[in-house]
């Protein structure tokens, strides 16, 4: 059994889309676990369990956890979802293969300045692996990414909690050969697709980091240009985003535009 675990925050256009992927690409039993917070509850026979929850995206993952644990048995699998990612074919060789040898398989976010650590966007481990771990998807640990900054992000604690277990993971790759963001729209493995900020301004780290958003502004113009150029790049992003969404919601193969 797989215990799916999927947060969608303020807004319903994700869910039938993700539940539709699920459906084509998990052959095997499973059993979908949601936060929906500001959503109308309307929405919540979509899912088997709905809890209700509110606050950071590592604490409503944490909870979800926990209420699946209750019926889980050890070897059933937690899969942790978010609310803009889904499977594009079959994910369970991959986990299967993956769960063999490693504690757990996860996306792993190169791309996004060299984060180390694995990425709730989807990620598989064990029932029994996540509690005798104590899994925690807060931030909290840090590492200097490849701008020379000192960061943190949500899945830190996961990466410390394995390394200090002395226990290793499988990370899953971006797999684009086109890109129509270095960050967005990720395929990862050819098994799952993150469409990236589905529910918050589309300005990512790497816009902001790499592409010199915040950099310091002499006089006034410090308080002016920055917001500005993050305004700038969020409709850039969405327009994008927008695009994609429509073409992934009425084609299943729309991610071969990326491979």
């Amino acid at each position: 059994m797989i215990h799916v675990l999927t947060v969608h925050h303020r807004s319903a256009r994700w869910i039938d889309v993700q539940a539709g992927y699920l459906r084509r690409h998990l052959a095997v039993p499973y059993r979908t676990y949601a936060s929906l917070e500001g959503i109308d509850e309307r929405w919540h026979d979509r899912f088997d369990v709905v809890v209700p929850s509110a606050g950071r995206h590592a604490g409503k993952l944490n909870l979800l956890a926990r209420v699946a644990l209750d019926e889980a048995d050890p070897d059933d699998l937690l899969m942790f979802l978010d609310g803009d990612a889904f499977p594009i074919a079959d994910p369970v060789p991959t986990v299967e293969k993956a769960l063999a040898t490693t504690a757990l398989v996860a996306v792993r976010r190169d791309e996004n300045l060299g984060d180390p650590q694995p990425h709730p966007c989807f990620c598989v481990t064990t029932a029994g692996t996540w509690s005798g771990l104590g899994g925690d998807w807060s931030n909290g640990p840090s590492w200097t990414n490849r701008e020379g900054r000192v960061v943190s992000d949500v899945g830190a604690t996961m990466l410390w909690l394995l390394d200090r277990a002395g226990l290793t993971w499988t990370p899953l790759l971006r797999s684009n050969r086109r890109d129509l963001h270095p960050v967005l729209f990720g395929v990862y493995a050819g098994v799952v697709y993150h469409h990236g900020a589905g529910y918050r301004p589309m300005v990512t780290r790497v816009d902001v980091e790499a592409r010199g958003i915040d950099r310091r502004w002499p006089g006034p113009l410090g308080r002016v240009v920055p917001p500005v150029l993050r305004a700038i790049q969020d409709r850039r992003n969405r327009r994008l985003s927008d695009e994609v969404f429509e073409h992934l919601a009425r084609d299943p193969e729309f991610y071969r535009r990326f491979l």
